[in-house]
């Protein structure tokens, strides 16, 4: 979080001088002074006018001074840009593809429409939420709430977020998982603390790999309730955006489909038809992900589950 013991800098904050921080933040990223460069380029995310503060992300600054998709304080630095501007503000100052596909994405996050005012995204992910995007949020908690000051905000979308809805359900014996495929290789990275599993059957069936228990409090919901939680799981570092998570969703669902990229009409086929499962553990405190998914016209379900390591893990 930004102190601001450094009175220089907020002095130059207040007046607007914000050529000089950028200048503060260049060096000290080439001088590998991590820490301060986060603090100086937060500042500049949230407060400087868009033409200045995408150049943290241009190619003029000297050797090392320039900040790309990693750079983060409380989140990432082209996260916290995102927030404060329009694409149209933002879409002529931004260079860097990685940045301004992003970016693009946290904008349709907050609810802009750029299907036709942008780019198209390079793996065919709209760049507009769908309806079932929207179902399950509000707005305002889709993206962190970042500080002027430093720090951010951010609603905790844990899955089963309650145990409304849910009952008693006694499991099946564990059937035989299917290997290889590339829907599970994406869910099997998708958290570093959460583990995923295919087999041939139901979501139950699949559940039954990921707990000891045969006897779970569980029950069935619509995918686009599931959803915000796996975009969280797949974004809960500082380091990653909400858009991250959203492109992660998009990849397993695509991958779902038996494509590299994303098909819409596919994809929207395959969501309408999948039948979406949650439970809860024990050991659930704050942040945790319990869901599976089983595909009726494959016949296969996935299931993934797990609990953050330790409290403010986000």
């Amino acid at each position: 979080m930004i102190t601001y013991e450094d009175r220089r800098l907020r002095t130059l904050a207040d007046q607007g001088r914000w050529a000089e921080v950028l200048g503060r933040f260049r060096r000290a990223r080439a001088a590998g002074r991590v820490r301060e460069a986060g603090q100086f380029g937060h500042l500049l995310a949230y407060g400087a006018p868009p033409e200045l503060a995408a150049r943290l992300f241009d190619r003029e600054g000297a050797p090392g001074g320039t900040a790309d998709v990693d750079d983060h304080d409380a989140g990432p630095l082209w996260e916290v840009l995102a927030t404060r501007h329009s694409w149209r503000r933002l879409a002529l100052q931004l260079g860097p593809a990685p940045v301004r596909r992003l970016v693009l994405h946290t904008r349709a996050l907050l609810g802009e429409d750029l299907r036709h005012g942008a780019e198209p995204d390079e793996e065919g992910v709209p760049l507009a939420l769908e309806p079932w995007e929207a179902a399950g949020w509000d707005e305002r908690g889709r993206v962190r709430e970042y500080l002027r000051t430093g720090g951010a905000r951010r609603a905790l979308h844990s899955l089963p977020a309650g145990r409304e809805g849910l009952g008693p359900l006694d499991l099946p014996d564990r059937g035989a998982t299917v290997p290889g495929l590339a829907a599970t290789r994406l869910l099997d990275g998708y958290a570093p603390w959460a583990r995923a599993v295919c087999v041939r059957g139901t979501a139950p069936d699949a559940v039954a790999h990921l707990t000891p228990a045969r006897r779970i409090t569980g029950g069935y919901l619509p995918f686009g309730q599931a959803y915000p939680g796996l975009v969280q799981a797949a974004s809960d570092t500082p380091d990653a955006g909400s858009a991250q998570g959203r492109l992660a969703v998009w990849r397993v669902l695509a991958a779902m489909t038996g494509e590299r990229v994303v098909l819409l009409p596919e994809v929207r086929a395959l969501v309408a038809r999948l039948r979406c499962f949650t439970w809860s553990e024990p050991g659930d405190e704050l942040h945790y992900l319990h869901v599976a998914v089983e595909d009726p016209a494959t016949g296969l379900a996935w299931a993934l589950s797990g609990n953050t390591p330790e409290p403010g893990w986000i």
